[in-house]
């Protein structure tokens, strides 16, 4: 299973932080069909996120995003398009100084 590891550092602070994720959030379910549960913490909030053929879960605090995807066999062989894909919508959601 192919395994990708995005993530960005950011300057929102954790409350911005989680405006961000929560647009994630809702981008991931209506346009990716995902199921999200979220795990709230003091400085640390987990997503997790899965729909057939891919999981992953994204871990944000103050300064960081970090997201880990795995994708099933189908989804593997187009690994690279959903790579660039995805770092795209989270610079765009973060704003162009998080680029890694």
């Amino acid at each position: 299973m192919p395994e990708l590891k995005i993530e960005r550092q950011h300057q929102l602070g954790l409350t911005g932080a989680r405006a961000v994720a929560e647009q994630w959030r809702e981008q991931a379910e209506q346009e990716w069909g995902m199921t999200c549960t979220s795990e709230p913490g003091e400085t640390t909030d987990c997503m997790h996120f899965e729909r057939s053929g891919v999981s992953g879960s994204l871990t944000v605090t103050a300064t960081r995003f970090d997201l880990q995807l795995k994708l099933g066999f189908l989804l593997g062989a187009y690994s690279g398009k959903i790579e660039e894909k995805i770092r795209a919508n989270l610079d765009d959601l973060l704003g162009p100084e998080s680029a890694n």
